[in-house]
């Protein structure tokens, strides 16, 4: 066939192909007949277009007509087709193709085919038919008689007696060998002999079978045999089942078995008898709805608050249902015949008429759910004996059924999916109608989760039976109505007093609907967190499953998209999610409620970048755990933080959480079997930064930083956790190395050690008790090897590992074995808590007096409480007796490592400046303990006289630039920096308020040298240490330097700044201010905030009025300045040079008087000559220019300088005026009196301390004047070498310098620490200018107090020195020129 070219030929043998398959394969009959008719058309209907030749079309037509029987068929199907389409067409010439193909074909189809399918128009063209009028009124006289003329049958020519023999022979005994054939012999002898009709018969036959239904075996085989006709057996059955279709007339089972029988064997077809069946599938349909909004009305009315006369035309409308109800309709015939289906096991036939009704329509009838549950008892039997049944059970075995056509009994769990599964999933709830099966399926369902088990998997089927099943079916409406109202009614009467009868009910309601009643009473929480304790409290008498759904709804109205996690102000996190976060650590503590799902969410929550979940984690933590994370602790409890495990459970926390040794195991089993722990963690500590550049956005700084709060102190909670509760090995096992935390897992320094701390200390012990049980030996040397060696083995790969994580150069500073150290010791290393120890003691041992004391204790209850309070005593003394041991070998280990600590590479403010850095700023903020440990680590290193570091220089950096500290806080990173500062300051105020303390711990320590030698230190210089006077001028600087930072925070009037700092002001109240004029300053701007921002913001007016109330009452231990430090100026003066500080007076900063002479190298040059120790010289041409430039400045300063004095008098007349008005007009309170006493009582003393100054000026004899000029050249060479020191020490002390200027504005007290020695330079260039202007500067000298002349002397030193004074502005106006 390939010769062929045309389109044609090539159809033609693809037709001829098709015809082939279908011959060699029945199975694709179907679908190659489809093929074989469209490309019959497609052939056709080129020829009708004229693209083909009709004779080689009609020839190919004529060779395919021996190929399949019903070929002709097929064609005459296609030629009827195009009839119709090209009758339609109004082209002339196609029509006439048409008719010319077809008549070329008639030899093909037989003339009868072509008549029954082709237009009689068409057969008249062809001259098949004479006249297509005639041929039409032919057919529907045809029709007429074969559908609408009635059969006529001759009823008195059937003889009776033939019928009556026929019910005979039906009725007889067919118990014995009586067959079916041997009937129908009789039964056609009948016909024949009495001239009985064949479709009576059958009547008849169907009639007697219907009353003897239990012989389907007989009259099954007997009609089987006696029909030829299913579509007329069916005609018989509808008419039967039309007879009762009448109002009040019900259908016999028995008909409904019968024709069961019949559809089970297959005799008639279920279409051809559906459709003789009431009521049609609309009405049942539109009944299944209606169904459904009375129930949801009914619902509706259930939840709505019904008026009286609503409530009685309600009743009246019922009344009239019940009277329609009287009048009962017709039976459901689809519902009686698939209750029959099912009875006998034919459930194809019954499934095929339950999809043609609604959802569970068929099974809320109880008849019909009865029957479905007896075919599911029988399909689950052999599996249900194999692995359902309880040990002990005792149950009869179900008999099979007798039909082989019947579902095959399920023998495994996989042949439950063929039939069983989806028979439950048509009974639905109605299952409920059979518990006994009910309890079979539950129990196969759990042998099969042992199988397979998932949460997943277990969720999704709590979520579809909450929020799916309810609305499905009429009856679930009403009965989720019901229980909402029932649970109303509890919730309503719930409180604390009737606790267990409330309980007992929701139990009960919980059995059948707990989704419904906790969905309800999480609701309610939300909105009422005072319902927490009295709900929790109620649910012990839930089952395992109640308590499972529970933790289910909780985690969905946790995950509800439509609530909003956050107030309307969007700056705090929302009530109810505070609500069910209380509720949930309540709960998980209480009751053994499994806690997978809900840590897995907090985690999933973590990994989408959402961090307001973790206020749940730190519920669960705190309450399960009994770890509570605040920083508003006490110091008492702050104090036993940093002692064992007992001592912070029994001091540590504000409430006690006892007993929570079962629920904390239950939370490490759950976090360690789903692999929680670690994931958790990093999350947390990666977040917490997200929080900030992620998770921000656009919301308010104040949420963003309470979010950053819960994210750290929840991290916080759970490592605490994690550390007292995991074995050693568990824990390390699923920490890694600091290095791999870091760099691999990219989690914050502070975040990484603090999860691997607990590790080390593990290691440590545990290596330290494997070298004491290998070597026995009780002496302390021995111990104290044995410690350092198991230190050294855990500590020396850390110290390797952290060399990564910084640059280079940060360790030519410090050593790793210093960095390492510090981050890896808490305070329970460092100090014993004795105090806090002994008062738990004591706590604890007048308990047991009180219970001795207490005559209502029963006897047995007394001893149990005795010998509790007397296990508890004797746990903290062993306890601190541990720590005493532990804390002296790392004492020992820490003095033995000091010298290897830090490098003296670099200067001491470079030194300081990193460690700072990466040391001390960092860890202060993490923790309140931690802010503690800095402090205490600060002194210790200090007390260990530690090379190359500077203590001075590491306390003046630490107070002396708080400002961008304090503002890039969080408000809880406020409170531990202020407590950090409060811990520095203890130290400080110690060292300050007793002389003979400050010379043992500080005199002859290296940390407070003011002179750093490229030698080292010598230790016997008392030149190069910092005597007590000047200390406590450089303790006043700082007080002085705290203030300023605090008034400029508090003026900025930024929210953060402002709240910041009063939270530091309010932890740093015990140790500052202590100076009267400084507190003076602070209670004025505190007061300014307070009226700001009473009105505006009220968080911020309800802190400063707390800090304003307490900064009064401690008004009583201020002292004023001359008592704080002395401020005798003229006795410093007159010291010798060998006695004061160096190159600078003791007033200096720290960072300035405190030089090295490595510090003074310039930065470019210090490589070059560190080795060396040299000094490089003064660069003269800058120092020259410097002077000439100065010279001019000074000539036009000392032009105006006599009338900036003359208009600062005038103004201080005035002000003195005004304010003796103000004094009438206020002086009549007492409080304005006692002011007005102290205030003229202060100016009484600074006068008099001026008049003494002067006094001492002009009495100061010529020699003795002289003899200041050598001390003055021994100063001037100093300053000169130092001129080109360290850059950033000499911008430290002009921005010192330049602070106590500008606090002279509008003050009169002067930290005379932070001036130098303001004896004059012996220059002969300068002193010819101080001759110049002599008379004019004494003439306005002495008009000034002592501190604004200091001011003046060091402005004209500066001058004199070769540095014009631009970093002194803003000066005071009248020296501003």
């Amino acid at each position: 066939m390939c010769v062929y070219k045309s389109r044609c030929q090539y159809v033609c043998v693809y037709i001829c192909v098709l015809v082939f398959i279908s011959f060699c394969s029945d199975c694709v009959v179907f679908f190659v007949s489809a093929d074989l008719q469209a490309a019959l058309y497609e052939l056709c209907w080129n020829v009708i277009q004229g693209n083909l030749k009709l004779d080689l079309v009609t020839s190919v037509l004529g060779d395919m007509m021996d190929l399949r029987e019903d070929m002709p068929s097929i064609l005459a199907d296609v030629f009827s087709i195009l009839d119709l389409e090209t009758g339609a067409l109004e082209e002339k010439n196609r029509r006439d193709h048409y008719t010319q193909l077809v008549g070329s074909c008639l030899s093909l189809i037989p003339e009868a085919i072509l008549k029954e399918r082709l237009d009689p128009e068409t057969l008249e063209s062809l001259g098949l038919i004479k006249q297509a009028h005639q041929f039409n009124q032919k057919i529907v006289k045809i029709k007429t008689k074969l559908f609408y003329k009635q059969q006529k049958f001759n009823l008195l020519r059937e003889e009776n007696e033939g019928y009556a023999k026929l019910i005979t022979e039906l009725g007889q005994d067919l118990s014995g060998n009586i067959t079916s054939h041997l009937v129908l012999e009789n039964i056609k002898s009948l016909i024949g002999c009495f001239n009985l009709d064949p479709n009576r018969v059958l009547d008849i036959i169907l009639e007697v079978y219907e009353s003897r239904s239990d012989q389907d075996e007989f009259f099954l085989s007997l009609i089987k045999s006696y029909m030829c006709e299913p579509l007329t057996l069916c005609h018989i059955l509808g008419f039967k089942f039309k007879f009762y279709q009448e109002p009040n007339e019900e259908t016999p089972k028995s008909l409904y078995h019968i024709a069961a029988a019949l559809l089970h064997h297959n005799l008639i077809e279920l279409e051809d008898l559906y459709v003789h069946l009431m009521p049609l599938d609309v009405t049942i349909i539109e009944e299944h709805k209606r169904e459904i909004s009375e129930a949801k009305q009914i619902a509706r009315k259930l939840v709505m608050v019904v008026l009286p006369s609503d409530k009685s035309e309600d009743r009246e409308k019922e009344k009239e249902k019940e009277e329609e109800k009287f009048e009962k309709p017709p039976d459901n015939q689809k519902l009686g015949l698939l209750e029959a289906l099912l009875k006998i096991g034919d459930w194809q036939h019954a499934q095929s008429i339950m999809d043609q009704m609604p959802s569970f329509y068929s099974a809320s009838h109880k008849t019909i759910a009865l029957a479905l549950c007896q075919l599911v008892h029988l399909t689950v039997e052999p599996l249900y004996r194999r692995v359902g049944v309880p040990k002990g059970a005792r149950g009869s075995a179900m008999l099979a059924l007798r039909n082989s056509r019947a579902p095959r009994p399920a023998e495994t769990f996989e042949d439950l999916r063929k039939d069983t599964f989806s028979m439950l999933s048509y009974l639905g709830p109605h299952l409920s109608h059979d518990p006994i099966l009910f309890a079979k399926i539950v129990r196969l369902g759990k042998a099969f989760m042992k199988e397979v088990f998932c949460d997943c998997f277990k969720y999704r089927l709590y979520g579809q039976w909450k929020n799916e099943t309810y609305s499905s079916h009429p009856l679930l409406v009403k009965v989720k109505a019901q229980t909402v109202e029932r649970a109303k009614y509890i919730m309503k009467r719930l409180t604390k007093e009737n606790v267990k009868q409330s309980g007992r009910q929701i139990g009960k309601l919980s059995h059948s609907n707990p989704t419904i009643l906790f969905d309800y009473m999480l609701s309610q929480i939300q909105w009422y967190d005072n319902l927490i304790v009295p709900v929790v409290d109620s649910l012990k008498f839930l089952t395992s499953l109640n308590y499972d759904v529970l933790a289910y709804c909780i985690i969905e109205a946790l995950a509800n998209p439509e609530k909003e996690k956050m107030k309307h102000d969007d700056t705090t996190i929302s009530s109810w999610l505070q609500s069910l976060a209380s509720l949930c650590g309540a709960v998980f503590r209480k009751y053994p409620i499994e806690l997978a799902g809900l840590l897995q969410y907090v985690t999933n929550q973590l990994k989408a970048g959402k961090s307001f979940d973790l206020l749940i984690l730190k519920e669960v933590v705190q309450k399960m755990a009994g770890i509570e994370i605040t920083d508003e602790m006490t110091s008492e409890q702050l104090e036993a933080m940093t002692g064992g495990e007992q001592l912070k459970a029994e001091g540590g926390y504000f409430g006690q959480i006892r007993n929570t040794k079962k629920s904390s195991q239950r939370l490490k089993d759950a976090l360690l079997d789903h692999e929680l722990a670690l994931p958790l963690c990093l999350l947390m500590a990666q977040q917490r930064n997200g929080v900030v550049f992620l998770e921000g956005g656009e919301k308010h700084l104040k949420l963003v930083g309470h979010l950053y709060d819960q994210c750290h102190d929840t991290l916080v909670q759970f490592g605490g956790f994690l550390a007292s509760n995991l074995s050693t090995e568990d824990y390390i096992k699923r920490v890694p190395s600091i290095d791999v935390l870091c760099n691999q897992f990219h989690t914050p320094h502070d975040a990484a050690f603090f999860l691997s701390r607990p590790m080390y200390a593990h290691q440590i012990l545990s290596k330290y008790d494997e070298l004491k049980k290998a070597e026995k030996g009780n002496r302390q040397q021995q111990k104290v090897h044995k410690y350092m060696s198991a230190c050294e083995q855990v500590m020396t790969p850390v110290h390797e590992a952290v060399v990564s994580l910084h640059p280079a150069r940060v360790w030519d500073d410090l050593r790793p074995q210093f960095y390492a150290t510090f981050w890896s010791l808490t305070m329970y290393d460092l100090a014993v808590p004795h105090s806090a120890y002994d008062r738990e003691v004591n706590k604890l041992k007048a308990q047991i007096k009180a219970i001795e004391d207490n005559p209502e204790i029963p006897l047995n209850k007394k001893k149990k409480e005795k010998e509790r309070c007397t296990a508890l005593q004797e746990k903290l003394q062993e306890e601190e007796k541990k720590q005493m041991d532990h804390v002296q070998r790392v004492l020992h280990r820490l003095k033995l490592e000091k010298d290897n600590w830090l490098l003296a590479k670099s200067t001491k403010n470079e030194t300081i400046t990193k460690f700072l850095q990466l040391c001390l700023f960092p860890r202060c903020i993490f923790s309140s303990i931690d802010a503690v440990y800095c402090a205490r680590f600060v002194e210790l290193v200090h007390q260990q006289k530690t090379p190359n570091f500077c203590t001075l220089l590491c306390y003046d950096r630490v107070f002396s630039a708080i400002i961008y500290t304090v503002a890039s806080c969080t408000e809880n990173e406020s409170h531990r920096y202020g407590r950090f500062l409060c811990c520095m300051l203890e130290t400080v105020t110690r060292w300050h308020s007793n002389r003979t303390t400050y010379e043992k711990e500080c005199v002859n320590y290296p940390g407070f040298l003011t002179i750093f030698r490229a030698t080292g230190f010598d230790g016997g210089n008392k030149a190069d240490q910092l005597d007590y006077e000047n200390f406590r001028h450089v303790v006043h600087k700082w007080h002085y330097m705290l203030t300023k930072a605090s008034v400029h925070c508090l003026e900025t009037g930024d929210y953060t700044h402002i709240r910041n700092i009063l939270i530091v002001l309010t932890k740093i109240l015990p140790c500052y201010p202590k100076v009267l004029n400084l507190g003076q300053a602070l209670e004025c701007r505190v007061h300014k905030i307070c009226l700001e921002e009473k009105d505006k913001r009220p968080d911020l007016y309800a802190l400063a009025m707390g800090y304003s109330g307490r900064l009064k009452s401690q008004k009583v231990h201020m002292v004023p300045e001359n008592e704080f430090h002395h401020k005798d100026q003229q006795a410093r003066s007159a010291t010798p040079a060998s006695q004061q500080n160096g190159p600078g007076s003791a007033g200096k900063p720290a960072a300035s008087s405190v030089k090295t002479e490595e510090g003074q190298l310039d930065d470019g040059d210090r490589g070059k000559d560190k080795s060396q120790g040299t000094v490089k010289p003064v660069n003269k041409a800058n120092s020259a220019a410097a002077k000439v430039e100065s010279k001019h400045a000074h000539n036009e300063t000392m032009k105006q300088f006599t009338k900036a004095v003359k208009e600062r008098d005038e103004k201080e007349k005035s002000g003195k005026e005004k304010k003796e008005k103000k004094e009438k007009a206020l002086g009549s309170t007492p409080e304005t009196k006692a002011e007005n006493r102290r205030e003229k009582q202060r100016d009484e003393r600074l006068g008099k301390e001026e008049r003494v100054a002067r006094e001492g000026k002009e009495k100061t004899p010529k020699t003795d004047r002289e003899k200041v000029k050598p001390e003055e050249k021994i100063n001037k060479e100093d300053k000169v070498k130092a001129g080109n020191g360290d850059a950033t020490e000499l911008s430290r002390e002009r921005d010192v310098i330049k602070e106590s200027k500008s606090k002279e504005k509008g003050d009169r007290s002067a930290a005379a620490a932070t001036l130098k020695s303001p004896t004059p330079r012996s220059d002969s260039v300068e002193s010819e200018r101080g001759e110049r202007n002599s008379h004019l500067f004494r003439k306005s000298f002495w008009r000034l107090n002592m501190s604004q002349c200091l001011v003046v002397f060091l402005y004209f030193q500066c001058l004199k020195i070769g540095i014009f004074p631009f970093f002194l502005t803003p000066l005071p106006l009248r020296f501003r020129s």
